[in-house]
């Protein structure tokens, strides 16, 4: 089923009942002004503080007020509170250059998100919160250069795939006492699927009932509030500025569009997409005007970096068509494809009709020296001869052909150099050509990819990942037995991408080491080893 517009299948009136059975009909009432409040003996800022889309004037800012995070209402009163924020040039906040109130209520579950503007370009801050009487952590960000400056440099991580149970978050740790300019999170921030007993390092600190239709708003929340109580992933959001892209665990697992294969009906699949797009929300440091309408909430966008990168961040799940050839063929909405004609459809989509022509129109005019596409997933072929056909994966771009060559097409306009996709998802490091015809060995390279390992769940064996490797030559690099993070330094001449990476599963202790270094040379499409 075509699904270019989210409600394709569904009438307006069921749209707007998966809305109403979270919501109701009428609007939230208007908050009222937030009272003075003394706060409990606990810590308040528990889940700490976090940064986001920085641009050059602007980054968002936000905490969320919890003394007792585990709990439905995190230990808040049924009321607003008020909140103060400062930005400040120094750490000990002696040069405060904006500061103001906020209000946080309860309908937000006590988050806060503010936007602040008319900060100076290229700019390192301190910020902080206060609220009932207790101050928060200080964060530490930065706003993108003007985009009329040539900054010499921008040093980005990567990382996603980070399944609380199955490891400890060393990535973060080492992610946060490095000296980069944001971190870039693609996708699989939370899990709402228990890890297997064996590869169990950990338990989730909320775990989600058996049944996926009784889950609510308080499980979506507290799930949240237990990734962010690690102290780890605490530190890095307080250290770097974050831009983020989602992919399929924050709410359900293999979720495309309007269904999911446990939840088949829109509509009840919608009422828990409206959910966990809610509770993504007030747990992340996204811009206020990036609230929820019902199941809609808009994550792709373009940041600059100057006359250095632009960057887009694409969403590959929200206005997906869904999945095609169940039953044998493969699990609905997973698994693997074989001899699946279905999915060379011309009209399937990965991004939404919308969505991919915005991102055509982007890179036709942008004149950045570098143009990275940030996405959920990798984009370069992954398939694995077999007898009979090769077998894909039916949860990435290889499922979606026609799709991906529009993306490609769109890349290799003579006035598009210089790209690089970036991605996560597989859990798997990844260096590879881009081809004009990714199935074709003899068409021209166009484009370049880096995929980051996840930062916790387990990769392939190492006998499917040495097939998939001499299946696909255009795979230059590709590991999965290792966890941890992509660090990306660019440069006007040249992006160098170093693989960061610790064996599974990762435990207290663990030290990352250097798997590979690849580097893109401006104007030379393709990664070269070095």
């Amino acid at each position: 089923m075509q699904r270019r517009r989210l409600f394709r299948s569904l009438t307006r009136g069921a749209a707007a009942l998966a809305w109403q059975q979270v919501f109701g009909l009428a609007a939230q009432a208007q908050v009222p002004d937030a009272e003075r409040w003394a706060a409990p003996s606990e810590e308040v800022f528990s889940l700490g503080v976090a940064s986001g889309e920085p641009r050059p004037e602007s980054v968002v800012l936000w905490t969320r007020l919890a003394p007792r995070p585990l709990q439905a209402d995190g230990g808040m009163p049924a009321r607003a509170v008020p909140v103060r924020w400062e930005v400040a040039l120094d750490e000990r906040f002696r040069r405060v250059v904006q500061q103001g109130d906020v209000t946080a209520a309860p309908a937000s579950a006590h988050a806060v998100h503010v936007e602040v503007e008319g900060l100076s370009p290229g700019q390192t801050y301190h910020y902080r919160f206060e609220a009932g009487g207790q101050h928060s952590a200080v964060g530490r960000t930065r706003t993108a250069p003007a985009d009329t400056d040539r900054p010499q440099r921008l040093s980005m991580a990567l990382s996603s795939c980070q399944h609380y149970e199955a490891g400890l978050f060393v990535a973060h740790r080492e992610m946060a006492q490095a000296d980069i300019d944001l971190v870039l999170f693609v996708g699989d921030y939370t899990y709402e699927t228990e890890a297997q007993a064996f590869l169990r390092v950990r338990k989730h600190l909320h775990v989600f009932p058996d049944d996926e239709l009784q889950y609510t708003l308080d499980d979506y929340r507290q799930h949240h509030a237990g990734y962010k109580l690690d102290p780890d992933l605490r530190a890095n959001h307080a250290a770097h500025p974050w831009l983020l892209v989602w992919d399929d665990h924050e709410v359900l697992n293999g979720y495309t569009g309007d269904v999911a294969p446990d939840v088949p009906d829109p509509v009840q699949f919608l009422r828990l997409r409206t959910l966990a797009y809610r509770a993504y929300f007030e747990h992340m440091p996204v811009s206020p005007r990036r609230a929820p309408n019902g199941p809609l909430m808009r994550m792709h966008d373009r940041y600059r970096w100057g006359q250095l990168a632009d960057l887009w961040t694409v969403d590959g799940r929200q206005f997906r068509d869904g999945p095609v050839c169940h039953g044998w063929h493969a699990p609905a909405g997973g698994g693997a494809l074989w001899r699946c004609a279905a999915a060379e459809a011309p009209g399937r989509t990965m991004l939404g009709r919308a969505q991919a022509d915005w991102l055509a129109a982007g890179l036709a005019t942008s004149t950045a020296d570098w143009k990275f596409i940030a996405g959920p997933t990798q984009v370069s072929p992954g398939v694995i001869r077999a007898p009979g056909g090769p077998l894909i994966y039916a949860d990435g771009w290889d499922a979606f052909p026609a799709a991906r060559r529009r993306l490609m097409n769109a890349i290799a306009q003579p006035r598009v150099p210089d790209v690089v996709c970036l991605g996560g998802d597989v859990h798997r490091h990844v260096a590879a050509n881009l081809r004009l015809d990714p199935r074709d060995p003899k068409s021209p390279i166009v484009a370049s990819e880096f995929v980051g390992t996840s930062v916790t769940s387990k990769g392939m064996s190492e006998l499917l990942t040495s097939w998939m490797k001499a299946s696909n030559p255009d795979l230059l690099h590709l590991r999965s037995d290792e966890r941890g993070y992509l660090r990306l330094d660019v440069t006007p001449e040249q992006v160098m991408a170093e693989f960061r990476g610790t064996p599974h599963p990762v435990r207290e202790g663990a030290q990352l080491h250097t798997q590979a270094r690849y580097v893109v040379q401006r104007g030379v499409p393709g990664p070269r080893k070095v």
